[in-house]
């Protein structure tokens, strides 16, 4: 080796990395910037999402308590139509006995008074279970608890005034059971009638539906 060759320096090789000007700081701090607003953005949508679904879910549960509760409260519908003609039947029986005919016959008056003991226990086994009775004599005809069979010319009492039932109804809590068939006067006072004790009792909305 020469002292020339000695003397020279040896090359240096540089890596061809170019750096970031000026010009391209702002688009490295914009990408960032745009992440955060797009994650912003879908926690936002996740988050909007899961309130949905959150109320969505309240929503499911009360409709069932609701139906729950709808089912508690009428689910002895059925039964208790079934068990109105009874009723209806004690209730004929009992009209059917003379006055005369008591205190006559100690077997015929025991008779009767199972007869009305039967009939007792059944008014109270409804009452127990929400069911009552619709006797509407010399109240308004109301459409959502009565049904008209007939009108009666009567001059003594105002138009609309029921003036004989033919059949008692019955409702259970706010549901129509069976609506009482009664016999409506066409006209006569201008008086209104004495308001129905049934309205007074349950309100003036009635559900059909049992």
């Amino acid at each position: 080796m020469t002292a020339d060759e000695f003397d020279r320096p040896d090359p240096v090789f540089s890596a061809d990395i170019s750096k970031p000007t000026p010009e391209d700081a702002p688009q490295a701090q914009q990408a960032p910037a745009a992440d955060t607003a797009k994650l912003e953005a879908e926690m936002a949508d996740l988050k909007d999402r899961l309130l949905r679904a959150l109320a969505e879910t309240e929503n499911v549960r009360r409709r069932a308590d609701r139906e729950r509760e709808e089912t508690a409260k009428y689910a002895v519908s059925g039964f208790a139509r079934d068990m109105l003609p009874v009723a209806d039947n004690l209730g004929r029986a009992l009209a059917a006995v003379p006055a005369e005919a008591r205190g006559k016959d100690p077997s015929v008056d025991a008779l009767i008074a199972g007869i009305e003991l039967t009939d007792r226990e059944l008014r109270s086994v409804f009452e127990r279970h929400g069911i009552r009775r619709v006797d509407p004599m010399g109240e308004r005809f109301d459409h959502n608890f009565h049904q008209a069979m007939m009108e009666v010319d009567d001059p003594t009492k105002p138009p609309g005034t029921v003036v004989q039932v033919l059949q008692t109804g019955y409702v259970l809590r706010e549901r129509l059971l069976r609506p009482a068939m009664v016999a409506v006067s066409k006209g006569g006072k201008a008086e209104p009638a004495r308001p129905s004790a049934t309205n007074n009792d349950i309100g003036h909305t009635v559900d059909t539906k049992a």
